[in-house]
């Protein structure tokens, strides 16, 4: 059977409304991407990037790392359909649903978060290396359980920021969702910012209670305004925030059910995540072993370099998906696999001419760009240099990455929660077996790349995965249009690609290294990559891109998104 699809008649009118829902969204999330990096800078800046900075980042990551699944689980993945087919069907266009499930979801959150912070040094126990647990490092593990009592809190106000969010994407009001996290970065700036003024403490002996819990509550007050400034929202798009306990019977049971299955999908997850923790805060424990001195080989290289990588997904991929979510789960419904498979195809074939030069760039000039992005402070060339391998270790799974984060909307739009948990079983367990061989038999200063390494590889086996499973479910995934965009797409990256390259050390060698050197090796070759892309893309015919650009010089020539 022929994998071409025949796109049904309104096809340019449901993919134009797709395009504007997605660049009202990638907006927000640029804008809430860039401050994240000044976050992050500001962060490096104030603790640097070796086992110092490790503990905090930990620490933090817990209910980020949380946050981050529950957002590609249960509430996101399930609940969406849900609230979809409540307003379509119900009287009340879904209000009462919406209600049952926010108090249920922040009752559940509440608990959550009290058992976290109750058993926080438990819960660092799991997730740090027992590298940490030996009593050379013991002043390192105690500063990190110091951190997560006040950190595990945001658990319960990154769910309530989560189904406020979706309650709203259901609504059609994308945007603020994607707006919000910029007020959490800024408060996270002026926190870490004010730490540089008040404090030079550089290790666990040097830091007080008072520096402590200045990062650690101002950290939890960020993603706690970041929640709450969605209720006058929510309050202006009609829905009307109330408890209601009536769970029985309403609809909250059927979701429950559904979740059961994301549940495990989010307990795979985390095993990937524990590993991943567990490796890197080990590397950075041998690296003090081996070089008598912190070096910034561990946990916070891989988190700098992972926030850098998530950029083009976060603006392209998680973009298009919210608005994607919706439309495929209404084609579902009306039993439209052509239009599910139209969708799709659309959303993969526009993602993956943005991904692809995105991951290329990444390979080309990412020590470039940490070098430039990373260098002050605490950090050395060398450390912000190697934040550039990490990431360029990523860099070989982004486009799996991001293509599975498509395919994985195709099972949930007919509420299948059951396949992906098969599907990730496998993700997992090929990255954590790479992710452990390379720990075990690369030199301290490598292992950690070798870990991000690994995740992409479990990413790629995942997507053709998906795509074995969805071709025979709904009767093909548009599979040799698809083959035709990823080739020409790639193939237009990789020689534009190999320009900036060679560009960017001519510049970096001529201005002799350092952080003006970095970035203006980074302008000159990111200008050779975006330049030659383009224009290879044409001729190549990615038809894509096209469509891409003419949505950009719309928006720009109308002044707004």
């Amino acid at each position: 059977m022929s994998e071409e699809t025949v796109a049904p008649a309104d096809a340019p009118a449901r993919q134009s409304s797709l395009l504007r829902a997605s660049a009202v969204m990638a907006l927000g999330t640029i804008v809430s991407r860039l401050t994240g990096f000044v976050r992050s800078l500001v962060l490096v800046w104030a603790l640097g990037t070796a086992l110092f900075a490790d503990t905090f980042n930990l620490a933090n990551a817990l209910p980020n790392s949380l946050y981050i699944l529950v957002a590609g689980g249960a509430l996101n993945a399930v609940f969406v359909p849900q609230l979809v087919r409540a307003m379509k069907n119900d009287p009340d266009g879904g209000q009462a649903f919406g209600q049952r499930l926010l108090t249920l979801t922040a009752i559940v959150l509440a608990g959550m978060s009290v058992v976290a912070v109750l058993f926080a040094p438990a819960l660092v126990s799991v997730y740090a290396s027992d590298d940490l647990l030996e009593q050379a490092n013991r002043p390192y593990f105690t500063l990190a359980v110091t951190f997560a009592w006040y950190c595990l809190p945001q658990i319960f106000f990154y769910g309530l920021y989560i189904i406020f969010g979706q309650i709203l994407n259901a609504r059609g009001r994308f945007g603020p969702m994607m707006w919000s996290p910029i007020l959490n970065n800024l408060i996270a700036i002026a926190v870490f910012g004010t730490f540089i003024v008040v404090s030079d403490a550089d290790s666990p002996q040097s830091i007080d209670g008072g520096d402590i819990a200045l990062l650690g509550l101002g950290s939890t007050l960020g993603i706690a305004l970041q929640a709450l400034c969605l209720v006058p929202v929510l309050r202006k798009a009609g829905f009307r925030l109330r408890p209601r306990f009536d769970f029985r019977g309403g609809g909250v049971g059927r979701s429950g059910k559904l979740a059961a299955w994301t549940i495990g999908y989010v307990l795979i997850n985390q095993l990937w995540f524990v590993t991943a923790t567990r490796l890197t805060t080990g590397v950075g424990a041998q690296a003090l072993t081996v070089y008598g001195a912190e070096q910034g080989y561990g946990l916070t290289p891989y988190l700098n370099a992972y926030l850098i990588l998530m950029l083009p997904h976060a603006v392209i991929t998680v973009s298009i998906v919210a608005a994607l979510l919706p439309r495929m789960s209404l084609a579902a419904a009306e039993n439209d696999p052509a239009q599910v498979r139209s969708d799709l195809s659309h959303g993969l074939r526009l993602t993956a001419v943005a991904i692809i030069p995105a991951a290329v760039a990444f390979l080309a000039l990412g020590p470039d760009m940490t070098v430039a992005l990373f260098m002050h402070g605490q950090v050395d060339e060398a450390s912000a240099r190697f934040m550039g391998y990490v990431l360029m270790g990523f860099a070989l799974g982004l486009i799996g990455f991001s293509s599975q984060h498509i395919m994985l909307r195709g099972f949930y739009a007919y509420e299948d929660t059951r396949t992906p948990v098969f599907i990730q079983i496998l993700v997992v367990a090929a990255s954590a077996a790479c992710a452990i061989t390379a720990y075990a038999v690369l030199p301290v200063q490598w292992k950690t790349v070798g870990i991000a390494v690994s995740y992409g590889i479990g990413y790629w086996i995942g997507f053709f995965a998906s795509v074995a499973v969805l071709r025979r479910r709904i009767g093909g995934v548009d599979g040799r249009r698809l083959q035709s965009t990823y080739a020409r797409a790639g193939a237009a990256a990789l020689l534009a690609g190999l320009g900036a390259y060679g560009v960017g050390r001519l510049v970096s060698g001529a201005l002799d290294g350092g952080a003006i050197g970095a970035a203006t090796a980074v302008l000159a070759g990111g200008t050779v990559l975006a330049g030659g892309y383009l224009l290879l893309a044409q001729v190549f015919r990615v038809r894509e891109i096209a469509e891409l650009v003419a949505l950009v010089r719309g928006r720009l020539g109308r002044g707004s998104v």
